[in-house]
């Protein structure tokens, strides 16, 4: 289970350390979304850090209860890149793009962030630290990937509604038989990643 070591080491609660993880760089459809998480000064209350895990671990139904507490106790920001920026600019790029985004709608601007993954992205607004597998050794990067999870997730479902057949409501955007079925069939929605291959594969069989 994480937990807040990584958080002490940086410096927490003498400044504030905030985690940071994205959800979606994977899919063919749907924006990438990250959340920056900070993590109250007095500690978590009792019981919710026990529940707090990397995001793929839980169930949607056990992410879902744990976001309005963290929303609650912490301090939250969640950033964005869209279906565009991440045509434009490419997935990675993007996905840093809505880390900055995240940290910058904190309330408060951090002193540390402590980013899941290997690599640190460029101009962001406080020194980071890359945190592999960050989401099951942080509490705070495990908060901000439970935040984005299911940020992204409602979403989906949002889009699901508008562009029904897809299946974006189970699958998330994630080229599933399901969606590939329905790509095929439907053709491109406006919400696909162009520069994703089985997305550019369908746009080309159509011209």
């Amino acid at each position: 289970m994480p937990d807040q070591s990584l958080e002490t080491e940086a410096g927490a609660p003498a400044i504030l350390v905030a985690g940071v993880d994205e959800a979606g760089r994977g899919p063919l459809a749907g924006p990438v979304v990250s959340a920056a998480v900070i993590l109250p000064a007095k500690g978590l209350p009792s019981g919710l850090a026990g529940s707090i895990d990397d995001s793929k671990a839980l169930t949607a139904r056990r992410r879902e209860a744990g976001l309005p507490a963290i929303l609650e106790c912490c301090a939250v920001g969640i950033g964005t890149a869209s279906v565009a920026e991440i045509d434009r600019i490419n997935i990675l790029q993007a996905t840093f793009l809505s880390m900055r985004r995240a940290l910058a709608a904190l309330p408060e601007a951090p002193a540390v962030a402590l980013i899941d993954g290997n690599r640190v992205p460029t101009d962001l607004p406080c020194p980071g630290r890359a945190i592999v597998g960050g989401d099951r050794r942080s509490l705070s990067i495990a908060a901000a990937s439970i935040v984005a999870k299911v940020t992204r997730d409602r979403i989906m479902a949002g889009l699901s509604e508008r562009h029904p057949g897809y299946g974006w409501d189970r699958n998330a955007g994630y080229g599933t038989p399901e969606h590939l079925a329905a790509l095929r069939k439907l053709g491109v929605s406006p919400h696909h990643r162009r520069s994703f291959a089985p997305v550019s594969q369908r746009l080309s069989i159509s011209c």
